[in-house]
């Protein structure tokens, strides 16, 4: 199977929630499902079945979880000497060469991408369009708007 990079940080946080689905949420489930059961006849117990389907999910994402960090690669940047390259988990400081604006940006797996907090999956055509490069390069990623050049000014492996 297909190994999923991931920050240590991603990895917590799935390891975090995963502990959350097994001993607070799956127990509420099942305490729900006999709740229900004590109410009768299961044919036409809404309770019952909205409790089942809970369950359906929460059992569902326990497994997805399991199989994503059973398959991750984790990468802890902090460990790599920085040589102002752009890998997986740098936090990259950008200006937008058009306009002068500065953004930042940390390359982070799939599960953990949240542009609002700057973090943006490895697979995102900004994130693809970066990897490799070097501090102080200038790169010209084709987004979903047109095509924005990028300066890079900083390079960290925090």
């Amino acid at each position: 199977m297909k190994q999923i990079p991931m920050t240590v940080r991603g990895a917590e946080l799935l390891r975090e929630e995963l502990d959350f689905l097994k001993n607070v949420r799956r127990p509420e489930i099942i305490k729900a499902i006999a709740e229900a059961r004590e109410h009768g006849d299961l044919k036409e117990n809404a309770e019952y079945h909205a409790a089942r389907e809970q369950q359906g999910f929460c059992e569902g994402r326990i497994q997805e979880i399991e199989g994503k960090l059973a398959n991750s690669q984790i990468i802890d940047v902090t460990k790599m000497p920085n040589k102002g390259k752009i890998i997986f988990g740098a936090t990259v400081v950008l200006v937008n060469v058009d306009t002068d604006e500065e953004v930042t940006y940390q390359i982070v797996g799939d599960d953990e991408a949240d542009i609002k907090s700057g973090l943006i999956s490895v697979n995102s055509p900004i994130a693809r369009g970066l990897i490799g490069k070097e501090l102080d390069d200038t790169v010209n990623i084709v987004t979903p708007g047109g095509n924005v050049e990028f300066e890079i000014i900083e390079v960290n492996y925090v």
